[in-house]
C-alpha cells in the first residue's frame, strides 16, 4: 500500500507532521504584529539633487500614475502611457512593502521554543513521511 506522496512513507507521520506544522506556523504568525507608516504624506524615496535632499511622497508617485492612466485610455498602444502607469504602480507597491514593519509580541522563551519545535519539527516530520520507509527486504541486507 502506498503512503504519503505515493511512497512507502508513513501516513501517520504525514498527518502528525502536517498538524504540528500548521499549529506551529499559526502560532508563529499570530505572534507577529505588522504595522505601517504609509500615507499620502509618507516619503517613499529620498533623492539628493543639487546638494538638497528631496523626498518623493506617495502623492508624487500618484501623479504619473494618473497621467499614465489618462494616456492609456486615450491611446492604449502608447508605450509611454503603459510605462508611466506600470512604473508608478510598481513604485507605489514597493513603497508600501518597504514601509511595513514587523514586531514580535512579547512572549517567554518557553513559548518561543514550543512554537519553533512545533513549526519546524512538524516540517521535518512532514518531509520525512514523503520519502520511502525502509521495508523488511532492505533491512535484511
Amino acid at each position: 500500500m502506498k503512503g504519503a506522496g505515493g511512497t512507502q512513507g508513513g501516513t501517520g507521520q504525514f498527518f502528525m507532521g502536517l498538524a504540528m506544522m500548521c499549529g506551529g506556523f499559526y502560532l508563529l504568525f499570530n505572534a507577529i504584529q505588522v504595522s505601517s507608516s504609509f500615507g499620502l504624506g509618507y516619503g517613499l524615496y529620498r533623492v539628493n539633487a543639487f546638494g538638497q535632499g528631496m523626498s518623493i511622497t506617495t502623492g508624487m508617485v500618484m501623479l504619473p500614475f494618473i497621467i499614465g492612466i489618462v494616456m492609456v485610455f486615450f491611446d492604449a498602444k502608447s508605450k509611454l502611457a503603459w510605462l508611466l502607469s506600470l512604473g508608478s504602480l510598481t513604485a507605489l507597491i514597493v513603497g508600501v512593502i518597504s514601509s511595513i514593519q514587523f514586531h514580535f509580541k512579547s512572549m517567554s522563551a518557553f513559548e518561543l521554543i514550543v512554537i519553533l519545535v512545533l513549526a519546524f519539527g512538524g516540517l521535518g516530520l512532514f518531509l520525512r513521511s514523503l520519502k520511502d520507509a525502509p521495508t523488511s527486504d532492505t533491512q535484511a541486507k
